[in-house]
């Protein structure tokens, strides 16, 4: 019995030249060569496949029924070798597969939203799975397969892990279209910390964030009456209230009931960051999916 294990599949590219040159020479050309050389290497053909495979005539050589036998296996098995090597196309009118995002409900707003609003108009089939971000897990998930991006801070980071900063969000006041702070345009910083207020806290039940620790550096404290645990109820909460919150741009920014305005004080924006595995790096689908999603950020 002869196997597999003892062929060696580059002479394979040697028959298929024998076959279609029906000339040692030829074939010893086409494959760059030279003629003592390619005699070898079909001598060794002859022994892998325990026949002669190719016999001398007056001018060239003519195959045995045996590699007639073989000619067109061994053609599609080169060929499709030859598509093994070759990069995936990838169409995204008509690829199919399910993307899964990690992100918290900020970002499903301020990306996520667009993000797909657009997608369903390039890449109509395929599916996208949210997932509620942990990252402390998200490494895991990302190496694992369950999760293929993941939106957090620049602050993250972890071995194979790569990433792009899709945009700088910066922080803005925001409250009603009709409460009385809004026909001012802007506000004193005595009147801000004066307001009640309502912030977010992910972790719960925290009354002081980001917007605090710029104000104590200037001695300063505000009047923070209500925390949630995300973003996604504020803009409503503050719809139906007389409640004033500091809050990401993006989240307010194209809502018609809440009117916006910067801060009477400094403070410190973040970075929204795309992350992805090294496993999906050169992926083209996956490629395009983050290049889609750095343009519409």
């Amino acid at each position: 019995m002869r196997e597999l294990r003892n062929l060696d599949l580059n002479l394979l590219k040697a028959f298929d030249a024998l076959m279609d040159e029906k000339s040692v020479s030829k074939a010893a050309q086409r494959l760059s060569v030279t003629q003592p050389a390619m005699s070898g290497i079909l001598q060794r053909l002859r022994d892998s496949f325990n026949d002669p495979l190719f016999v001398r005539v007056q001018r060239g050589i003519v195959p045995t029924n045996r590699a007639l036998e073989l000619r067109q296996p061994i053609k599609q098995l080169l060929q499709s070798a030859e598509q093994l090597l070759q990069p995936k196309l990838f169409d995204p009118q008509t690829a199919e597969l399910t993307l899964t995002i990690a992100c918290t409900d900020y970002a499903l707003r301020a990306v996520i939203s667009p993000f797909l609003a657009v997608l369903k108009q390039r890449a109509p089939k395929i599916k996208v799975a949210i997932l509620a971000i942990n990252e402390q897990n998200l490494q895991s998930q990302l190496e694992q397969g369950v999760v293929d991006f993941g939106l957090v801070t620049p602050d993250f980071s972890a071995p194979d892990i790569h990433s792009k900063d899709l945009y700088q969000e910066q922080y803005v006041c925001a409250l009603r279209k009709d409460h009385p702070v809004a026909q001012q345009g802007s506000i004193s910083l005595e009147q801000f910390c004066r307001l009640e207020q309502a912030l977010v806290s992910y972790q719960g039940g925290s009354f002081s964030g980001a917007t605090d620790k710029a104000l104590a550096k200037l001695g300063l404290t505000r009047n923070v009456t209500v925390s949630v645990q995300n973003f996604i109820v504020m803009p409503e909460f503050l719809a139906n209230s007389d409640l004033l919150a500091v809050v990401p741009k993006r989240l307010v920014e194209n809502l018609a009931n809440i009117h916006y305005f910067e801060p009477p004080l400094q403070i410190d924006g973040f970075t929204k960051t795309l992350v992805w595995h090294e496993r999906t790096h050169r992926d083209p689908a996956y490629r395009w999916l983050r290049e889609l999603m750095a343009e519409v950020c």
